[in-house]
């Protein structure tokens, strides 16, 4: 049986001083702005921090040990990523070697939308200016188009590329529903009663290795799409919270390194 770390409950104040902490105030004052109405369905701007939500992310990564994180989407939680990421291949940089692991300590992100790609770039990059990081980890950038497709006969999305990677980590945050290529029978999900609908996370579903964890941001019906049409074996938590869905593979060991993964998994970080 494997099992994962789920962060535990932090209170606002708490939040709010772990990122005045790691000197990012900037994110706290952020947070403080106006949030866009429930009822704003396409947003123009990038959306605000939301601290709950990011110390969260922060957290899932640093407890379980990440190696690999893939992010559908990008925005604040990118910039969070590769702060965890960068935590844990400062401590665990030998230890990473004995693993077969070849994008160790990386970060990709696939958008198809070059403006807010372009955006977590320069974010990225004034902030590990700002915190003075040296060596900051890799992260990869691809912009892809996303087109409706058919997955078991099953209307969804699908980016046209993706990055060649094995995660242990996948956030799924995106694409932008009312920016997808398309349409099959005249159906598409650029219509504000209609949802996301990625299917890439099940077509790559027989690589990923006993232990990788799956969160997605909201999406349910994306959650429910992927729980129903996954073949191996997976854990599910519907986080209602949080708002958040959560997918960890609880499969058999496939080998030597797998094993010596889920060791790594558990190290201590301190």
């Amino acid at each position: 049986m494997i099992n994962i770390k789920i962060p535990s409950p932090k209170t606002k104040k708490y939040i709010e001083n772990f990122f005045n902490r790691k000197n990012l105030k900037l994110l706290v004052k952020l947070s403080k702005k106006q949030k866009p109405s429930v009822n704003q369905m396409i947003v123009n701007e990038p959306y605000i921090p939301e601290l709950e939500d990011l110390y969260r992310l922060y957290q899932f990564v640093l407890v379980n040990r990440r190696t690999t994180i893939f992010e559908f989407g990008s925005g604040w939680s990118t910039l969070i990523f590769s702060l965890a990421i960068k935590k844990l291949k400062d401590k665990f940089s030998k230890e990473i070697k004995l693993l077969r692991r070849n994008n160790s300590f990386e970060l990709f992100v696939i958008e198809n939308n070059k403006k807010y790609l372009n955006i977590t770039r320069d974010r990225i990059k004034k902030f590990n200016k700002y915190l003075n990081i040296k060596d900051p980890i890799k992260i990869n950038y691809h912009l892809s188009d996303v087109e409706m497709t058919l997955f078991n006969n099953r209307i969804c999305t699908e980016y046209k590329k993706l990055p060649l990677c094995n995660p242990d980590f996948i956030y799924l945050d995106g694409p932008d529903q009312f920016d997808v290529k398309k349409d099959i029978n005249g159906i598409s999900t650029r219509h504000k009663d209609m949802m996301p609908m990625v299917c890439d996370i099940l077509k790559f579903e027989y690589f990923y290795t006993p232990g990788t964890i799956i969160v997605c941001d909201g999406r349910a019906a994306n959650a429910k799409f992927l729980k129903d049409n996954f073949k191996r074996k997976w854990k599910y938590i519907n986080d209602q919270k949080n708002d958040q869905h959560i997918f960890w593979l609880d499969d058999t060991v496939l080998g030597k390194y797998n094993k010596l993964q889920l060791e790594f998994y558990k190290k201590n970080l301190q």
